[in-house]
């Protein structure tokens, strides 16, 4: 499987990962320009991107892209005087541990793109999912809302059926915004129905929209996916994602440098405890110093 394939895949599974590829990078460092990676939330790196030691910075750099979910040029320095070109406004990360040569790595977060369920099969729901789609979320229509896991908002467009039933699936599952479709007499004798606490009625927005004066299916669908954009950037509204459990960190006891506990990462069991390091050469001193005592 190529790295793009496995991106697609990841892109699918709405996993988050970070793309890393080596812009440059100084002899003797074993990456070259080009070499590209897929870093997991777990911590684990698919691909190559420069050594045990240089995986253990860029780990810990790509965890902190995936939280900002902001892109970081990379800049992994030796100790001591290097000669390599400026890069202004790049994360600089000086490792005593590589044998030499310096890289710049360009970390792309892939967070998932909020997903909007829409129920029914109207012309408004049509007009939703298609605006979804140009706005690059994932929008799923139809009549079946049986698996709401990853759902950011659902948005009820049937001007009819089980809109009640759809409303307490969607509350039950934790959906931070619902939508209807209604007037606003049949949306308050609908709700009025369901029992609602004042919380889970702050969460149902009805009439759906924002107040636009919206009239053709084109326009509604303007004015709600409008609300969920605000919902999302302004309110907060939570993005799901499936992650793995986050790392810990751990602080190498010979060079001192903060690692990540990944598969991978170099480990070693001695006198009881669990010691990490950013790469061969610190576990092997610290084995000969553990050997020697």
């Amino acid at each position: 499987m190529t790295m793009n394939e496995r991106a697609q895949q990841l892109r699918r599974a709405r996993t988050p990962f970070v793309h890393a590829t080596v812009v440059r990078a100084q002899p003797p460092s074993s990456a070259h320009a080009g070499d590209e990676a897929i870093m997991l939330s777990d911590g684990t790196i698919e691909g190559f991107v420069g050594g045990q030691c240089a995986q253990s910075s860029v780990r810990k750099a790509a965890l902190g892209a995936l939280q900002t979910n902001e892109s970081v040029l990379l800049r992994v320095l030796p100790d001591g005087d290097v000669a390599f070109p400026e890069a202004p406004g790049a994360c600089v990360v000086v490792n005593p541990c590589l044998s030499g040569g310096a890289l710049e790595i360009f970390l792309v977060p892939q967070v998932p793109a909020p997903l909007i369920r829409v129920h029914g099969a109207t012309p408004i729901a049509d007009a939703l999912v298609q605006l979804c789609g140009v706005l690059g979320y994932d929008a799923h229509g139809g009549e079946s809302l049986d698996d709401l896991d990853g759902t950011t908002a659902v948005v009820i467009a049937s001007h009819g059926g089980p809109e009640a039933e759809v409303i307490r699936a969607a509350l039950d599952a934790g959906i931070g915004y619902i939508g209807l479709v209604a007037s606003r007499i049949r949306g308050d004798s609908i709700l009025a129905g369901l029992g609602l606490t004042a919380e889970e009625r702050a969460l149902i927005h009805s009439p759906v929209g924002l107040p636009i004066g919206a009239k053709t299916p084109a326009e509604i669908a303007v004015s709600v996916v409008a609300e969920v954009i605000a919902a999302i950037r302004v309110d907060g509204l939570e993005v799901p994602v499936r992650v793995q459990e986050t790392p810990e960190h751990a602080i190498d006891p010979v060079c001192g440098m903060s690692v990540v506990i990944a598969s991978g990462a170099e480990h070693l069991h001695a006198a009881g405890r669990d010691y990490w390091f950013c790469g061969a050469g610190c576990r092997a001193s610290f084995a000969a110093t553990q050997a020697g005592g």
